[in-house]
């Protein structure tokens, strides 16, 4: 019987919070919400809607609304705030979140998916103005949730945490980027010097040799190749078919590392050119310069060419086998949309950069040391009460706190329990 009452009990408070915290999000202004699945250890979780300016500068230039999935689980709880790059299509809890068993709201970014206005003008898409739709947020959910906050994101996302603490140092606590490159310029060479260590020179060179075979025998490559985009119904307009075809041979030791493929599994060179294609597909897909890719992405391609800068691909050893790309420079990885030229200007990254390594206290830098992007990951800075984690052997997808060794779990924990001031089961 004791057991049936306190099963009541609880059932009880579960419903009165949940209606609770719906009764808070009819309060907030510029709050639009659907209830959704609630994610299991959640009291409840709401798709919503939240109104923001298109210019924070000039509100009268209109609005658009952006794509939000709040899981509530308490109100004395810590706040996560999910800082995505890109769309977010789904409700998913992150690792700090179920760590903590803290809310969280999981944010699509600026000018992705549905967080769009009816038009594009791409001058609005820059980090000051994503920041602040981050701030309108936080602003509006501190009405509700009085406790902790973080901020979390991984690559794309990663960065823009980095630059949303950048903006609003005030805004939460605690800052856990994951695998966050901050790049140099549009050809951030420390790329290069990454791709030409990592690993044994014999898989090193084992990629070499299959780039080097793909391009000399590409009228036997090609027609395979169309064929396979035929199945996959990809199309090539913003690329020729053949250029996509070389530009994602040249991706093909980019992606190798920073996805954690196996030197193992790499065929011999001169295994049957089906083999190597098989193979080689499965590791640099052409459908990344395919027309599909090249409209989900354009306004990270915008964003990359305009202010946060990206990488290039060295065909110095290519040169003879560059057919259909210009070989007289290495070509970009940027895609702008509509083909618009590149204005780049870096000023708020190198500032951003800068106040890191004087500002960036309270910050969990996650990291895996075989993953390309690594290679433009920002580096300990003596001084800074913060934590820096190169994950052993762990790529773009493995660097997270699930595959932390025991001795740098205890080490995250710790510092999380300091700057918190809380208890971390």
């Amino acid at each position: 019987m004791k057991q049936i009452i306190t099963f009541t009990f609880l059932l009880i408070t579960l419903c009165a919070s949940a209606q609770n915290i719906k009764e808070e999000l009819y309060n907030l202004p510029d709050v639009q919400f659907t209830k959704i699945n609630t994610p299991e250890a959640y009291e409840a979780a709401y798709e919503l809607k939240i109104k923001q300016p298109i210019d924070h500068k000039n509100p009268s230039l209109g609005y658009f609304y952006q794509r939000v999935f709040l899981s509530h689980v308490g109100f004395d709880k810590a706040t996560v705030m999910v800082t995505n790059g890109y769309a977010k299509t789904r409700n998913s809890i992150t690792e700090p979140a179920a760590l903590l068993n803290a809310n969280q709201l999981n944010i699509e970014h600026r000018y992705f998916g549905k967080s769009v206005p009816d038009s594009i003008d791409y001058t609005y898409l820059n980090l000051e103005q994503v920041a602040a739709d981050l701030h309108h947020i936080n602003e509006l959910f501190r009405n509700i949730y009085k406790g902790k906050w973080l901020s979390t994101g991984i690559s794309k996302g990663g960065q823009t945490t980095i630059f949303y603490r950048y903006f609003y140092p005030k805004d939460v606590d605690v800052s856990i980027p994951y695998v966050a490159p901050i790049n140099d310029g549009l050809e951030d060479t420390r790329i290069y010097t990454f791709l030409d260590t990592v690993g044994s020179d014999e898989c090193r060179t084992k990629l070499k040799n299959i780039q080097k075979r793909l391009l000399s025998e590409r009228e036997e490559v090609l027609p395979l190749m169309r064929w396979f985009t035929y199945g996959a119904q990809l199309h090539f307009t913003y690329l020729e078919f053949e250029q996509a075809f070389e530009y994602a041979v040249l991706e093909f030791p980019f992606s190798f590392w920073q996805w954690g493929s196996n030197c193992d599994s790499i065929p011999d060179v001169n295994a049957p050119i089906e083999d190597l294609l098989y193979y080689f597909v499965g590791v640099s897909g052409i459908d990344f310069f395919a027309d599909k890719s090249m409209e989900d992405f354009a306004s990270h391609y915008y964003q990359a060419g305009a202010q946060m800068g990206y990488y290039a691909y060295d065909i110095s050893e290519f040169k003879d086998l560059i057919k259909a790309l210009p070989n007289d420079k290495n070509p970009s990885a940027i895609f702008m949309p509509n083909k618009m030229p590149i204005h780049f200007n870096n000023d708020v990254v190198v500032k951003a950069k800068a106040w890191m390594q004087k500002n960036g206290n309270h910050f969990i830098h996650i990291n895996g040391n075989s993953d390309t992007w690594s290679a433009t990951a920002l580096r300990p800075v003596k001084g800074l009460d913060a934590e820096w984690f190169f994950l052993a052997g762990k790529d773009h997808g493995a660097a997270r706190i699930k595959n932390m060794s025991k001795e740098e779990r205890t080490r995250m924990v710790d510092a999380l329990e300091r700057w918190l001031n809380l208890e971390i089961e």
